[in-house]
């Protein structure tokens, strides 16, 4: 865990260096905090981001067809942990 964190206020210092310092919304923390080449300056509405999550939270029926086509896939394993969230009462 603390390597993961340290790799990510590295990576938000080098994008906050890149960008002239100036403050960064949390949300643009979040996401530039998980770019794959923090070194590269993106630019609003024009520039695809590579990046590498930590963790992947889905929910419902799209984590439901998520998950059938990991199994299908045959991975022993996911890549980063991973977690499904429904907010629906199922009976079974």
């Amino acid at each position: 865990i603390d390597a993961t964190y340290g790799t990510m206020l590295d990576k938000l210092q080098t994008v906050k260096k890149n960008l002239g310092g100036k403050p960064l919304t949390l949300s643009e923390k979040i996401v530039y905090s998980h770019l794959d080449d923090p070194s590269t300056i993106p630019v609003r509405g024009e520039t695809y981001l590579k990046l590498r999550p930590d963790r992947v939270a889905m929910q419902d029926a799209t984590a439901q067809m998520a998950v059938l086509q990991f199994i299908s896939s045959g991975l022993p394993r996911t890549a980063v942990p991973t977690t499904i969230h429904c907010d629906h009462l199922i009976a079974a």
